[in-house]
């Protein structure tokens, strides 16, 4: 059940998230509201690459799809069990978990007025489907086959293979219900404009700022908390994005502020003489070391084995990135269903240089082993270089290698990727949903997004189509740990670091704990100054 999942990547350990109390609800049962707080000014230094959910795959996008539009299920706050939203009900029919059927929420409407009705949904996901777009969502789909609308109000997804993990990918962005009488079926919408049914509405969208009004006709579990969300963009220019926070710009800062700007701010003197205040929160953020199978020093265990024993996961994320992630021994990771720690269990979790030169030189090298590290300045977040670095002075330290770093821009480094042409490279992923399956079958099998020619038939024949066809998630346990195992032995990456997520914002905000969780969903109406 492999898919190739396109530009879902980690932007390093960013920025994002105050404390505070939370204030009640001001929505009805259904969570329809009008928002009677105040609007909230918030910064992002991330780009928002589309505001059509069949082209944007970006945590950008992601962030505007997931308060404009509303999915079928969606991810309750604190939790990684999708709930109905736009849906009354789903289910998988008894038997397996090949149908999923879903009965919508009576009186669903978009914003333009339209009612939103199954055509909407059927049109939706096939419209993904068909246009397929480079930088689109199409392949999280890939398990669908047919879709059957009795009613209006019923939708029956029939899939080619068993999906458990069905749901939660549809209560992610690529899950997105947009109007059939507004959007063109085998094209992309162009104009910045959005129509949806979810939260919020977005007024406007331009270089500079995102506006977003409170959808008075929305019905689903939202309660909202403001009256609206206006999004200032800063391009990847983190010192505007700080600056704008400390004068005043901007009522909150995510996914933009350094390690070191989030560092210091966390410094209580330090917050308190500026007037804001520092939020961390769980995230599923990771980043590895991916190696080259083919390549003639990296595809040797020996060196795989020899880097293994030395990286020193603490001191990266002490040094390079400040505490603002955690060390991570495994290609799950915490937080999530069957997370093990194998790569600590096999390698420790300090540097070993004795272990290391044991296994090299039983492997019959015994001189100091050349390479390079391969990088990417900005797509994983500002301090990677500094990390590819520091990973190169661990491992010249210990007298057995002499590593280089080097780094090039994005796409000319997932070019040389895709044509084999490094040894030794950096890759973050974002997930696109908590499940042990979005940490794992993406990055093996054909076309997986790593491209290091990795193959292992007990993990894409057995494991993967197993897992995906267990319903019961905690039943997956033991499986996932085997693979994890797997992946320790043969080494084909090394997880470095899990990420934190934070939001720094200026006293009075409240509400953003309850935006920074796993599921990667920034839930605007959560937050509300007083």
């Amino acid at each position: 059940m492999h898919v190739k999942i396109r530009n879902r990547w980690l932007t390093g350990p960013l920025a994002a998230g105050l404390a505070a109390g939370l204030l009640s609800g001001c929505g009805s049962e259904d969570g329809s509201s009008s928002g009677n707080g105040e609007s909230v000014v918030m910064g992002m230094s991330d780009d928002i690459q589309a505001t059509d959910p069949a082209s944007g795959y970006d945590p950008g996008s992601w962030l505007l799809f997931n308060n404009v539009f509303q999915s079928l299920l969606s991810f309750p706050k604190g939790s990684s069990n999708p709930q109905p939203d736009a849906a009354e009900h789903c289910s998988f029919d008894k038997g397996g978990s090949r149908v999923f059927r879903c009965t919508l929420r009576s009186g669903l409407k978009f914003t333009n007025g339209h009612a939103l009705t199954s055509e909407d949904v059927k049109f939706s996901f096939e419209r993904v489907l068909r246009i397929n777009d480079a930088n689109g969502p199409a392949p999280l789909l890939s398990t669908l086959g047919k879709i059957d609308t009795p009613d209006k109000q019923t939708v029956v997804f029939h899939l080619k293979v068993s999906d458990a993990t069905f749901p939660s990918k549809i209560a992610s962005g690529a899950g997105s219900i947009v109007d059939h009488q507004t959007y063109p079926a085998d094209k992309l919408r162009t104009d910045g404009k959005a129509v949806g049914s979810g939260v919020y509405k977005l007024d406007a969208f331009g270089e500079k700022q995102a506006s977003f009004s409170v959808n008075s006709g929305y019905k689903g579990t939202a309660k909202v908390k403001n009256s609206g969300m206006t999004m200032k963009l800063f391009h990847g220019r983190q010192k505007d994005l700080a600056d704008a926070l400390k004068q005043g710009d901007i009522d909150l800062a995510y996914r933009g502020l350094t390690a070191k700007d989030i560092a210091d701010l966390q410094a209580s003197s330090v917050a308190d003489k500026k007037g804001v205040k520092v939020v961390e929160g769980t995230s599923a953020e990771v980043q590895h070391l991916v190696f080259n199978m083919n390549d003639p020093v990296a595809g040797k265990l020996a060196v795989r084995k020899a880097i293994a024993y030395l990286v020193d996961r603490e001191a990266l994320v002490r040094d390079v990135y400040k505490s603002t992630a955690t060390p991570l021994y495994s290609i799950v990771p915490s937080g999530i269903t069957a997370h093990s720690t194998s790569l600590f269990d096999m390698y420790g979790g300090s540097a070993q240089p004795a272990k290391a030169k044991q296994v090299l030189h039983k492997a019959g090298l015994t001189g100091k082993v050349k390479l390079t590290l391969w990088s990417t300045p900005i797509r994983y977040g500002p301090g990677t270089d500094d990390e590819l670095r520091a990973i190169a002075k661990q491992l010249n330290d210990s007298g057995l290698f002499e590593a280089d770093v080097r780094s090039v821009e994005f796409k000319q480094y997932e070019k040389d990727i895709e044509a084999g042409k490094y040894g030794v490279y950096v890759k973050g992923w974002i997930p696109d949903y908590p499940d042990p399956d979005n940490f794992t079958s993406p990055f093996f099998g054909k076309d997986n997004v790593l491209a290091n020619h990795y193959v292992n038939k007990a993990i894409t024949d057995e494991i993967i189509p197993s897992t995906a066809a267990t319903e019961d998630r905690s039943a997956t346990e033991g499986d996932f740990s085997r693979l994890q195992d797997l992946v320790a032995a043969d080494l084909p990456v090394l997880p470095l670091w899990q990420g934190k997520q934070y939001a720094v914002a200026r006293e009075g905000v409240v509400g953003l704990e309850w935006t920074l969780d796993p599921s990667t969903v920034f839930r605007f109406w959560e937050i509300s100054k007083n």
